[in-house]
């Protein structure tokens, strides 16, 4: 069975509520178990639970069959999610474009190509979708 990761923030934003909407979209299109994933940040001292996460989705979307919870901690998020979609070998990641241009900056740093679809599919043979923000 395939694989799609969504990183959200929490407690959940407009606009990782869009994301969120359309990666469910996309998993049932494809018949594909979905990983709702958060990263706590060190630096900020918060501790948000599995159960806080999946509550604040089901209260947005209602029970949603083979979807994982997951809660990671790291000082960089984007570090964070490249790290999930490794370990979980994901299909396809759905992120925010507002996430997509952190992850263009981060991988200028250690490579020459910022095309962070053509990355993840060279080396974690990846597909990433990317959701525009919702304007008011």
């Amino acid at each position: 069975m395939s694989l799609v990761v969504v990183p959200v923030r929490y407690p959940l934003s407009r606009h990782s509520k869009r994301t969120l909407e359309r990666a469910i979209e996309i998993a049932r299109e494809r018949d594909a178990a979905l990983t709702v994933l958060h990263v706590d940040l060190y630096q900020n001292g918060r501790k948000v639970t599995r159960i806080d996460l999946k509550t604040a989705v089901e209260q947005s979307f209602g029970q949603l069959e083979n979807t994982r919870y997951v809660v990671r901690t790291g000082f960089l998020v984007e570090e964070s999610i490249l790290d999930e979609v490794a370990a979980e070998d994901a299909d396809v990641v759905v992120i925010g474009n507002k996430q997509a241009s952190r992850l263009r900056r981060i991988f200028r740093r250690f490579t020459d190509n910022p095309d962070i679809d053509e990355y993840l599919r060279n080396h974690l043979d990846c597909e990433v979708i990317t959701v525009e923000s919702a304007h008011a």
